[in-house]
């Protein structure tokens, strides 16, 4: 016979230790760079914009399609770090499972 008051306690506790990893995961930034450092993009482990640098050179007219090349490359880059954080706190809250490819349980 299958044990639901068990289940459901383990469901519970699932549920708060999403939560605590949901606070967590808006706490811990990642950073994305491009163009070897000349742009930074910064975000939370929930992909949530924090930051952008850009160094001074960029900073002109004729470098305008370079540096918006740069920023999604940056920001491409501080959002897979930013997913790879996000799956080693879950590989801990899953016991080690790994979530399916695309399954982001935070939005």
């Amino acid at each position: 016979m299958v044990d639901f008051l068990g289940l459901m306690k383990k469901a519970g506790e699932l549920q708060s230790k999403m939560q605590a990893l949901q606070a967590e995961l808006d706490s811990v930034q990642v950073e994305g760079t491009a163009g070897g450092g000349m742009v930074s993009v910064t975000l939370t482990a929930k992909g949530d914009l924090k930051g952008i640098k850009i160094d001074d050179s960029l900073m002109q007219a004729s470098e305008k399609e370079v540096l918006e090349d740069l920023l999604i490359a940056a920001h491409a880059d501080a959002r897979r770090k930013a997913e790879e954080v996000m799956q080693d706190k879950m590989k801990g809250l899953t016991g080690g499972l790994p979530l399916p490819p695309g399954l982001n349980p935070f939005g």
